[in-house]
């Protein structure tokens, strides 16, 4: 008599959230050195010289190259989760994303190839927002599928705590750098060492997640056969309302993001006079709070709803708006303290549950292409040009215009939060409530 064949064994909680931990981690540390370096770096080194503004505004162009090629990572990678399953796909992305950003470390300048080094620094730009197109979207399934009852925020948010984790890491490294180089090394081999480096944090993400088994809820699908053949195209046909009002719900997280990292970044560092190692301190400070605040949000998100959540913090990042011009001044710290405390801390509490809300529009079946698709959508009309039209606002209105393009984009993703609500309680058809 044969005996039984084991089943394979269950994801553990522990191994659950620190895979979806690790890879966004990973992946959100690629991200943002090339972020840092497109304002410290690449205007120097990938353009040609001459005037230091249109340099700054071509590396901010190669900059947004991630965010058109992150849908079409979402759609990708979105279809082969929605297909072959969750964890599969989650490493395909994190190799993507490792694999550009290792060759970025290695690319030639100007100097040396010319006009062909912007050119394959854009590549591998586009490499970069592929991955991360198909990476957010998994690592956020991979934790709320697995989540008990009532958990679903908590557990969501662990994949987007990887943003701020990723992005001291990053700014620490470049800090780092700054006190250990000289001007001239760092700019002649100390950028690179970032950017080499990821190769063994995606060798540590690729372990963990190799050891992982299916989520519970896209096993469920391929026993009920409710897997769809084509994804992108039942989402686009069947949840175009969902996916319009999704994109306008995270414009607002990717404004103020975008705008608290890059931006910041870039006019602190020339328009203010601030020094690099001066201003990237107090940076981070303001991305502790960014940390801090997102377990807060997924409390408050598992006991009032994630659409109550996401409303009220939009409406305060609106009021924020107006804070721009007496806060980030040249000459003083304390207030530009406090201005990245404040806009940080609300960037956690809405970046928080907006991972679970997205994934709450979309059935199991196409929930990686739907969730994936959504944000990263979100991200071209917030985040891709965000930096450009911001320095082009404070160049020519001051920086008042700034936070006035802020406040507009907020009250957009308050009237789309409302339309979601608005949805939910007409009982239309939809594939789960912002409740």
């Amino acid at each position: 008599m044969s005996s039984p064949v084991a089943a394979p064994a269950a994801n553990s909680p522990a191994r659950i959230l620190f895979a979806s931990l690790i890879g966004t981690t990973i992946e959100f540390f690629d991200f943002y050195i090339y972020a840092t370096a497109a304002v410290l770096v690449f205007p120097k080194l990938f353009f040609p010289g001459g005037d230091a503004t249109s340099a700054m505004l071509q590396s901010l162009a190669t900059f947004a190259i991630a965010f058109f090629a992150r849908p079409i990572g979402a759609a990708i990678f979105g279809h082969f989760g929605d297909r072959i399953g969750r964890k599969a796909t989650l490493v395909a992305a994190l190799m993507t994303m490792g694999l550009s950003t290792v060759v970025i470390g290695l690319l030639p300048t100007y100097a040396s190839v010319g006009i062909l080094a912007p050119l394959l620094l854009a590549l591998c730009r586009l490499g970069q927002g592929l991955g991360l197109g198909g990476e957010w979207g998994g690592a956020v399934l991979l934790a709320t599928e697995n989540a008990p009852p009532g958990k679903q925020a908590w557990y969501g948010m662990f994949p987007q705590l990887g943003a701020p984790i990723g992005f001291i890491c990053a700014t620490g490294s470049f800090l780092l750098l700054t006190d250990l180089l000289s001007d001239a090394q760092f700019y002649s081999f100390g950028w690179r060492i970032p950017f080499l480096a990821s190769a063994l944090l995606v060798f540590v993400g690729l372990y963990v997640r190799l050891r992982l088994t299916e989520t519970p809820e896209f096993q469920k699908a391929i026993d009920k056969h409710e897997r769809v053949r084509m994804p992108i195209v039942a989402v686009v046909s069947q949840h175009k309302a969902h996916l319009l009002l999704g994109t306008i719900a995270a414009l607002a997280t990717f404004v103020l993001f975008y705008l608290m990292t890059v931006f910041s970044l870039s006019w602190g560092t020339t328009a203010l006079g601030y020094a690099r190692g001066q201003f990237l301190p107090v940076q981070m400070v303001g991305v502790v709070f960014f940390g801090l605040a997102i377990p807060l949000s997924a409390l408050l998100a598992d006991r009032f709803g994630n659409r109550r959540v996401l409303f009220w913090t939009t409406l305060a990042i609106a009021a924020y708006g107006f804070l721009f011009t007496p806060l980030f001044v040249p000459g003083n710290l304390t207030a530009i303290t406090l201005f990245f405390v404040l806009g940080f801390g609300l960037m956690g509490f809405t970046y928080g549950p907006l991972g679970t809300a997205l994934a709450e529009l979309f059935p199991t079946a196409v929930r990686y292409t739907g969730a994936s698709l959504t944000f990263n959508l979100g991200g071209i009309v917030g985040a891709s040009l965000a930096p450009y039209i911001a320095t082009w606002l404070a160049s020519h209105y001051g920086l008042s215009a700034v936070g006035w393009y802020l406040t507009l984009g907020a009250l957009l993703t308050a009237a789309a939060l409302a339309a979601i609500g608005a949805v939910v309680r007409a009982r239309l058809p939809v594939a789960g409530e912002l409740a």
